[in-house]
């Protein structure tokens, strides 16, 4: 595995920091994140309490899960290595008032080997398919999450159907997201994510596909082939 701050990819981030002035734009590039952001924080608050939980938010970018976290009650600690969208992420948050917020550069392992255990619910959504080393931010997240609490991770599947659509439809078709935002090499299969958090002291509780409902909707259902979303237990009391 690599080491903290080597699990952080310079050109993901450049190309991150480079959407970071529009990331709260509804209509921009990030549309596509601000459109599933309901169904991803109904899937969470339907799985474990909000109010009150002290909340890591993995790869938090510029703020969108965070802020919704914390409008439902959790105290909130967003982390992110990409400098820019951390600055956006604050000056939003001091706009919009949304409750408790600490943003901090910091890599999931980093903040691991310094606070482990110290929450109640841990997000890493749309994140582990940017990182060089996957693996190692689920056992981060795992370290970092009390026993008996909550992970969740979203990522996008490995197969054709989620090229065709991730790749080929959303960035080059579509227009949806800047081109390169994905590697298809970086999609991960649940059976890889389920694996990688087993060894880690992970259980599997739910697993979901994010499906594309109409035009500027998304929904909770059952098929995973393309963006899907998961929800593990720390073993432990």
């Amino acid at each position: 595995m690599t080491t903290s701050r080597q699990n952080a990819d310079a050109a993901e981030l450049e190309r991150f920091n480079a959407l970071a002035s529009r990331w709260w734009d509804p209509a921009g590039e990030m549309r596509l994140l601000h459109e599933m952001n309901p169904v991803r924080l109904g899937f969470i608050a339907a799985r474990a309490p909000l109010a009150g939980a002290r909340c890591l938010d993995v790869g938090c970018g510029a703020g969108l899960l965070s802020e919704a976290l914390a409008r439902s009650g959790a105290d909130v600690t967003g982390i992110d290595m990409a400098t820019e969208l951390l600055e956006v992420a604050r000056l939003h948050q001091l706009e919009s008032q949304p409750g408790s917020i600490r943003y901090q550069q910091a890599t999931a392992e980093e903040l691991a080997a310094s606070q482990p255990g110290s929450y109640d619910i841990v997000t890493c959504l749309e994140v582990i398919e940017h990182v060089p080393d996957p693996a190692s931010t689920v056992a981060a997240c795992a370290r970092l999450v009390r026993p008996g609490g909550a992970v969740f991770f979203s990522t996008i599947n490995r197969n054709m159907k989620a090229f065709s659509v991730a790749i080929l439809g959303a960035e080059y078709l579509l227009g949806l997201l800047p081109h390169g935002t994905h590697e298809y090499a970086r999609f991960v299969r649940p059976s890889e994510l389920d694996g990688w958090a087993r060894r880690a002291g992970l259980e599997l509780q739910d697993i979901a596909g994010i499906e594309h409902s109409g035009p500027g909707h998304f929904r909770i259902g059952t098929n995973v082939q393309v963006n899907y979303i998961t929800h593990f237990r720390k073993a432990g009391a």
